[in-house]
């Protein structure tokens, strides 16, 4: 597994949107699914435009570290992190794997990088939170592969 981490760069910005679409799609899919249209619709009217202005507000955010990873040169996925001081938590609040990079480690080591970033700002806990529905199980097996115990906790949603 050849898979390099960093920092992100001024010139990454527009790959690591353009990633997070493509990352992104079939997880809609599954929700939109599990929640029927008419629910998701109203939930999510755009998804495309809610997930490009989540993934630029945490580039733009000076409180949320963005680091890029790296696989055969090319740019193969990102995390996002927060620290949450007053709960002594550090939050994954972003990762994604780029479709052609799935299934080759990237997801785990992405996991794992951010984990340990939290461990050396002097957390005592990580927290990363993703859905249950199929769209989702990558992400939940990627994160049971770097270590993290789940909590499983259901939501209800009636349209109105």
């Amino acid at each position: 597994m050849d898979i390099e981490i960093r920092d992100i760069r001024g010139d990454d910005r527009e790959t690591l949107l353009e990633l997070s679409l493509r990352a992104w799609e079939p997880v809609h899919a599954s929700l939109r699914e599990a929640l029927g249209a008419v629910l998701y619709d109203r939930m999510i009217p755009d998804w495309r435009v809610s997930q490009r202005t989540a993934v630029a507000d945490a580039i733009d955010d000076g409180e949320t570290l963005v680091r890029v990873a790296l696989r055969e040169g090319e740019i193969a996925g990102f995390y996002a992190v927060r620290i949450r001081s007053e709960e002594d938590m550090g939050e994954v609040t972003l990762l994604a794997v780029d479709p052609d990079h799935q299934r080759a480690g990237v997801g785990v080591a992405l996991t794992g990088h951010a984990v340990d970033w939290i461990r050396d700002q002097g957390m005592g806990v990580a927290m990363i939170e993703t859905g249950g529905d199929e769209g989702h199980a990558p992400a939940r097996r990627a994160y049971e592969k770097a270590g993290l115990a789940p909590l499983p906790i259901v939501r209800y949603f009636q349209a109105l």
